[in-house]
This record gives structure tokens, sequence and C-alpha cells, in this order.
């Protein structure tokens, strides 16, 4: 089995929130290393695990083999309402996502997810699909401005499409580091992140169309989930943040009709209620042993047992 030790974020966190005991069944969407739905099932839940990447797959499984009826699939999370069902579920006790890369896919050059080490530009997180050496060469200038802009919220989208598009090699992650360096004036480099960091965030979450299965898994959250069932939600940027905020204050009954509107006709209705205030984020001893805790943000609802 290929070695995929990851260690996860505000862990005691979510196993507070998402409250796992016996007689619970409660989904792990984004597997990884498996140390979220071990600590799951160590208080006494089965779990259903679920990761795209065959390696996580791997890891997770063997983790939580010691316990019975815990299972782990490679499938995506935006299919977990199928996942429920096919296990002959109707549905679940808690729900979990830990969004983004992991730093073990990041550390493995072969995997083309970092502009640490040069590798193939590939970023998918499991074998099937367009690697992103053949979306960069699919897209047009234009069309690769547009998705910096919008998947990278990358203010130079304009300059690095230009340098990326008429590069004379475009092969490794090397290559496209080397393209938005020459894109960016010096002065502009940012003093917290590595200049081509948001460039590469934005062809990872399009190759593995990250943000449509984030929405697909959103929208059945109401059906994936029983009375009193919980979701819990770790994001790390502003694209996946606003999304998960947007639709929790949706699920809790917070009118969404524009401010002009004399009355609401969206038909807004709580059916969920918050477990936090505000984001949870990790504490500073977390933060200080764990670099990718820095920008997590956990959010987390609960559905009302009145609630169809």
């Amino acid at each position: 089995m290929e070695d995929f030790s990851h260690q996860p974020v505000m862990l005691t966190e979510v196993v507070s929130l998402l409250q796992p005991a016996a007689g619970k069944i409660l989904l792990d969407g984004t597997a990884g290393g498996g140390g979220h739905a071990e600590a799951l099932a160590r208080g006494g839940a089965r779990v259903v695990a679920l990761d795209r990447d065959p390696a996580a797959v791997d890891a997770a499984s063997a983790r939580l083999r010691p316990f019975p009826g815990c299972v782990v699939l490679r499938r995506d999370y935006a299919d977990a309402l199928d996942v429920v069902a096919s296990l002959g579920l109707d549905a679940v006790d808690g729900a979990l996502l830990d969004l983004g890369v992991s730093s073990v896919q990041l550390d493995r050059p072969e995997r083309g997810f970092s502009f640490r080490a040069d590798g193939p530009l590939d970023m998918r997180m499991g074998p099937e699909g367009e690697t992103a050496r053949e979306l960069i060469a699919r897209l047009d200038e234009r069309e690769l401005s547009t998705l910096l802009r919008e998947l990278g919220e990358e203010p130079f989208h304009g300059p690095i499409a230009r340098s990326v598009k008429r590069a004379d090699r475009m092969e490794t992650t090397g290559d496209l580091a080397a393209a938005v360096e020459r894109a960016v004036p010096r002065r502009a480099w940012p003093t917290r992140i590595h200049v081509a960091t948001r460039t590469f965030q934005a062809l990872r979450i399009a190759v593995n169309h990250e943000l449509d299965s984030l929405d697909a898994f959103l929208r059945d959250l109401p059906a994936l989930l029983r009375p009193r069932g919980r979701a819990a939600i770790i994001s790390f940027h502003s694209l996946e943040d606003r999304r998960v905020k947007r639709r929790f204050e949706e699920l809790r009954g917070r009118c969404s009709c524009p401010p002009r509107l004399p009355t609401c006709v969206c038909g807004a209705r709580a059916g969920f209620r918050p477990l936090a205030r505000k984001a949870v984020t990790a504490g500073e001893a977390e933060r200080l042993g764990n670099p990718r805790a820095r920008s997590a943000k956990l959010r987390a609802i609960e559905k009302l047992p009145e609630a169809a």
C-alpha cells in the first residue's frame, strides 16, 4: 500500500460537532488518510468514507479495518446521496467534508499539484479525466484568463494566461511556475504565498470540478441527513467558504430575495440550525504545528427534528 500519512485538521472540533456514538452512521466524503474517519469510528459510529484518490482509499481502508461495519469507497462526494442509497440506507446521522488538496498529494511531485518540485502537469485527484496540461492546451488565452480570475482570484490573470499560452514548453509544474513568475512584476509578488499559488489552485479546481462537486453535495444535504443529523465542512479558501456559508444560510431559512422587494418571494423556511455562530478556526497550537490549519474554516449545521 502506498504511504498516505495525512494530519487531519481540527480533529477535536470535528468529533465534538458530529458526536459519534454507537448506532450512528456518519459519512466522511473526503477520507484522505483516514484520520477523521478513524476518530469517528473510535467514537462508536459506523463510518462510510469516500475519496477519489486510490492511494487515499487504500490508506483509509487500512485505518478503518479494525472497525466492523465501516466501509471505504472510491467515489466523489458529489455522489454521496447515491452511495448512501446503494448501501440500503435512507440517510445518515452526520456528514463531513475536508476540502482541498492534502499535504500528501502536494508533497508528491508525480501528482503535479505543487510548484515546490518539478513534476508532470497532472493535478487529478484520481486517474480519470483531463490533466492540467491537457486543460491548458485546450483553452485559448481568453478562456484561461477567465479561469484564473474566477477560480484563482488571480489579479494578474491576463498576463499569466498570455505567458502560459505563449511559452515554448508547458509540460511540467516547473514550466507553469516559471511562466507565472515571468508574467508578474517582481515588486507585485505576494509576501505570504508563492506567486504561482493562485494559478495552481485555479487549475486544480477546474481539473477536478471541485466547485461542481461541492454544489452538488450542498444541494443534496437536506435529503442526505436524518432529522438532528449534522454536517461539518472544512474549507481552505474563499470560493469554497462563500458557497458553504451561503447554502447554510439558505438552509437556516434566511431570505435570499433582493432587498428592494417588499415581501419575501423565495419561500425561505428554516430546516436547519447553525452549530456555531461563525466559522470555527484552528487553535494556536494546531496552527503552529500544522501549517495547513492556518487557513481552515469549519462551518457546521444541524437538521431540525421537524424538517422533512
